[in-house]
């Protein structure tokens, strides 16, 4: 297995389907996508609405104008639905966006916060709030701090352990990785068997991957740490693409590697235990999203961002849709379903990698 998981050379004219002007349609059709696809979750559910009545509430709402909806049609449509495809649109962003600076800072397009551990070791900290209960750490770090902490030191650990002579190796990486995810997920079923059945039940799943129950509350947080990361990874998007070439070629052209990678480690974590502490664990998206940007738009991160943060938005939001529809009036956890996309992407992604069929970006 290592040897399937060595470095690729790196070829930065790899040729890719979208280029220049095209990019900038792409972008809209992505956010032509989202919009549409925000509209069938909020139609569709246990019970599907028309979308003139959702138009209908969005706009009453959203102006104060217009006739004044039923109240049972408005709770639905305005405090239940439309938060959690909002809510889904987020996770699916920032769980992405996580996905790039983890495979910038390895360069390697097997990184991702489910495969590094740092996922599992979020959903630790965030379980272990409401197990311990406000005398430890509800008081002090809240559920969002506890799965950073716990976030931070997997990805922390996870990269000291990966490296020899001062050098990351990718076969140490991904191996390191999965070893921290399971002790972390086998830290929180011990936690969980601490638990009361009730609140065993609801924990199991939530650490599925889940958006049901989202309010209002639940988005500013998120957005605001998106919104951030996502600015600063802009702002660094020239010197993540100089570290395509590798540190001695990105050092030579000025570029601080040490501080841009410790960057990249805070914010892949930060997102990470932001989007875990509120939806819970959800699996693969940061693998599968951005490696599809890389394949349609190419590996300049100034075009692999941005195309990234819809797609990510907008596959969670149909993924969420498909959990809903598919057993009704049931509701399947979202982490079941991207497991099973992503576990047969991960698989493929290493077959190719092996023949050299894929570069490290």
């Amino acid at each position: 297995m290592t040897d399937t998981l060595t470095r690729a050379p790196v070829r930065p004219h790899r040729p890719h389907l979208v280029s220049g002007p095209a990019t900038g349609l792409l972008l809209a059709a992505l956010a032509v996508a989202l919009v549409a696809a925000l509209a069938a979750g909020i139609s569709a559910g246990s019970v599907t609405l028309p979308l003139g009545q959702v138009w209908g509430v969005l706009w009453a709402h959203l102006t104060g104008r217009g006739a004044q909806a039923d109240p049972l049609l408005s709770q639905v449509v305005w405090d239940l639905r439309t938060p959690r495809v909002l809510l889904a649109a987020l996770a699916g962003a920032g769980l992405s966006v996580a996905g790039v600076a983890l495979q910038s800072l390895v360069r390697n397009p097997l990184a991702d916060p489910y495969v590094l551990g740092v996922s599992s070791a979020a959903s630790l900290g965030a379980v272990l709030v409401p197990a311990l209960g406000s005398a430890a750490l509800a008081g002090t770090l809240g559920v969002t701090g506890a799965a950073f902490v716990a976030a931070m030191g997997s990805a922390l650990l996870v990269y000291v352990l990966a490296q020899r002579a001062g050098r990351l190796l990718d076969s140490w990486l991904v191996l390191t990785g999965v070893a921290v995810g399971y002790l972390c997920t086998a830290a929180t079923t011990f936690v969980q068997l601490q638990l009361n059945p009730t609140e065993l039940q609801g924990m199991m799943f939530w650490l599925m991957g889940s958006v049901a129950g989202a309010s209002w509350a639940d988005l500013g947080v998120p957005a605001l740490i998106i919104a951030c990361c996502l600015a600063w990874l802009f702002l660094q998007a020239r010197a993540l693409n100089a570290l395509l070439a590798g540190e001695e070629a990105a050092i030579a052209v000025g570029v601080p590697v040490a501080a841009l990678r410790i960057g990249l480690l805070v914010a892949g974590s930060l997102l990470t235990a932001t989007v875990v502490s509120v939806v819970g664990g959800i699996g693969f998206i940061g693998l599968m999203i951005p490696h599809m940007a890389r394949f349609v738009v190419g590996a300049d991160h100034r075009r692999v961002l941005p195309v990234s943060l819809l797609a990510g938005a907008l596959f969670l939001v149909l993924v969420d849709l498909a959990a809903r529809v598919a057993d009704r009036p049931d509701e399947l956890p979202v982490g079941v379903f991207t497991t099973g996309l992503g576990v047969p992407f991960f698989l493929w992604l290493l077959r190719r990698r092996s023949s050299g069929g894929i570069d490290a970006t």
